[in-house]
């Protein structure tokens, strides 16, 4: 379904306008995605509360944008890795790590390619990982605490992949410069 409205905080629900508002003000722009979940109330305020905690996770700002973009690629979502892949770069993820994790790639360094493939295998397989799995992410040098942290980006990129799916959100132009297409991805071997 495309045709959902984009609200703006004057158009959104009540419960919506104020968190609105924060967007605007943190990026200075409503992204799409957030006028579009502005139609829920419950749902943009959720994800909201959601991305604040995640942003205050003992997983530092590259490493979050490693999870948001590995989630993203492997569910084919186009808008948010475009968006994540901007949000990396200002965390200043190197150029060679960007480009891996939106193609399914191998990524140079040990402990971010551990994050990689242990965030790649959580969707994959839909959670059942073995214990082996999550040994090579604990043996990167990662903890418990760290392995909770991916789950709640895992779940907030779930959020906003599955309804860019359904609403096909447009790009915003601010995202353009990472454009992506899910053809793109190539799942490391």
């Amino acid at each position: 379904m495309s045709d959902f409205t984009v609200h703006t905080k004057e158009t959104a629900p009540e419960g919506s306008q104020e968190t609105l508002g924060k967007l605007e003000g943190a990026y200075g722009f409503i992204p799409n995605l957030g006028g579009i979940m502005a139609e829920s109330p419950a749902m943009l305020n959720s994800l909201f509360a959601l991305a604040m905690n995640f942003m205050k996770s003992s997983l530092t700002p590259v490493e979050q944008q490693l999870v948001l973009i590995t989630v993203s690629a492997i569910n084919g979502c186009e808008y948010c890795v475009a968006s994540h892949s901007m949000a990396a770069l200002k965390a200043q993820m190197d150029d060679a790590t960007l480009q891996a994790v939106r193609t399914g790639g191998s990524v140079s360094d040990p402990k971010l390619e551990a994050l990689r493939v242990f965030t790649s295998k959580i969707v994959e397989k839909r959670g059942w990982l073995d214990d082996a799995e999550v040994e090579a992410f604990f043996a990167a040098g990662y903890n418990k605490q760290a392995m909770l942290d991916v789950m709640t980006g895992v779940s907030m990129k779930t959020l906003t992949n599955y309804t860019n799916h359904m609403t096909k959100t447009e790009l915003n132009p601010q995202y353009e410069p990472q454009r992506w297409d899910k053809s793109m991805y190539k799942a490391a071997a």
